[in-house]
């Protein structure tokens, strides 16, 4: 499980994440203690969603089941699987964007180079990305069996290449004077309006997982091992956001220009071993981000969709497909604010399900969970609810959804202005969205006393 986080943890977007905060006016240690700070705060729901895919062997998908209903559950699985799609287009244009630094001079600046309108990129940069595309599928294909080995194997080698980018670092700047010396460039209030959609935004980076991270717990030893595996998270992002905001400040130093951006760092680093390295490192960074974090959720929500005509390569294939049809180049283009639009903007539909799940797992279930009930489709069944979907927990997503709307709509631009108020709920949309479904799916499920409160472990079904 430690392995997991940080093949996870160590890629360019965290790279990005407190540079972009200092970029805002914070001051490097602020930035990095608010990163600290949104993960110790995920690192409770992710030890408590993990914990029934340790007890009960079972996936995101049909741990869904038993708030959502049997059917249902393709709700949220969809919808984590949909920000999967989006985040594994993202991520497998950054490793292509490796690959086009390897390229010769002579290619990079062809007629091949240039930006066809139609695309929204170029033909050798689009062919870069689907390089990698390949590349990532040659692991999918060995399941979760060759997920796991490239997760284990990778972080030693990860922690490797990183220490080297610090002391490479520390010896060209002259130490870390640099950094240390960059203080805050906001006054407390500012400080404060700033901090919490950053807050929500560093929450939101891995909310994704926070769901479907029984897909990975169900296949730990024991409770002990999936606590201690992802509490390494704080610590592993506070370190590599720490690298991020080091690195950056110190290239104004040794290059006399900020370069923000790894992989056009590691071009002006110099040396074709050490470029090929440095490819390497951002390539297996890339791959263990993406593989781990946007393939194996999107995969089994279709599995789980549809047994007969999905298998988890298949699942996988078709998440890679939709990657592509992302165009992940004009998102990273046009998005107004990586962290304040694509990152707030999803936790809206993170926050809710994540609420939900964990209210009807330890407040309304106690725990307990049938696991025939959760594989069967009998219209008695305990999970079965209304036709398969439970009214009460879609009525709980539905309103913790819609009020952060209106936020989200002014800040693509949708609409102009709207009240403050719904500027603050999308402002902090992971902590509103999740305890406004949450609490509200507990109290109509406890009106309600469901006849599935009471269901025994691992028993066999009595119909």
């Amino acid at each position: 499980m430690a392995s997991l986080w940080i093949g996870l943890v160590v890629g360019v977007p965290t790279y990005y994440l407190a540079g972009s905060l200092v970029d805002l006016g914070m001051a490097w240690w602020q930035g990095i203690a608010t990163v600290v700070a949104a993960n110790l705060i995920l690192l409770v729901p992710l030890v408590l969603t993990g914990e029934p895919g340790v007890r009960y062997g079972i996936p995101f998908p049909v741990l869904a089941r038993s708030s959502f209903g049997i059917r249902g559950a393709h709700v949220p699985t969809l919808l984590r699987a949909l920000v999967g799609c989006g985040w594994y287009g993202i991520e497998t244009w950054i490793g292509g964007e490796a690959i086009f630094l390897l390229l010769p001079h002579s290619i990079k600046h062809s007629s091949i180079s240039k930006v066809l309108p139609w695309l929204g990129t170029s033909p050798l940069e689009f062919f870069c990305f689907i390089t990698f595309w390949v590349a990532q599928l040659s692991v999918v294909w060995h399941g979760m069996e060759g997920i796991r080995k490239v997760e284990k194997y990778s972080a030693p080698i990860l922690i490797t290449l990183t220490s080297c980018l610090v002391i490479w670092t520390y010896v060209k700047a002259g130490g870390l004077t640099h950094m240390l010396s960059q203080s805050s460039r906001l006054s407390t209030s500012q400080f404060w309006a700033l901090f919490f959609p950053s807050l929500t935004a560093n929450i939101s980076f891995w909310a994704t997982l926070a769901l479907n991270i029984p897909d990975f717990t169900r296949y730990a030893k024991s409770q002990k091992d999936q606590i201690l595996g992802q509490v390494g998270l704080p610590i592993f992002m506070g370190l590599f956001t720490f690298v991020g905001v080091a690195v950056t400040a110190s290239t104004e130093v040794i290059f006399g220009r900020v370069i923000s951006n790894p992989i056009q760092l590691l071009g002006e680093i110099g040396g074709l071993a050490t470029m090929i390295m440095a490819i390497v490192g951002i390539s297996l960074a890339t791959i263990t981000t993406n593989i781990a974090a946007n393939i194996v959720a999107p995969a089994n929500a279709l599995v789980n969709l549809s047994p007969s005509n999905f298998t988890f390569r298949r699942g996988a294939l078709l998440t890679a497909l939709l990657g592509i049809a992302f165009q992940p180049w004009r998102l990273l283009k046009s998005s107004e604010s990586f962290v304040y639009t694509w990152l707030v903007g999803y936790s809206a539909l993170m926050g809710p399900i994540g609420g939900i799940i964990l209210a009807d797992y330890y407040l309304i279930k106690k725990m307990k969970l049938s696991i025939n009930e959760l594989y069967t489709l009998k219209q008695d069944g305990a999970y079965y609810y209304s036709r398969g979907y439970n009214l009460a927990a879609m009525a709980a997503l539905t309103v913790g959804i819609l009020p952060v709307l209106p936020g989200f709509l002014q800040k693509i631009g949708v609409l102009t202005s709207v009240p403050q108020v719904f500027v603050t709920i999308y402002n902090n949309a992971w902590f509103f969205s999740f305890f406004a479904a949450g609490i509200l799916y507990w109290v109509i499920s406890s009106l309600l006393k469901g006849k599935d409160s009471t269901i025994n472990p691992l028993l066999p079904s009595t119909n």
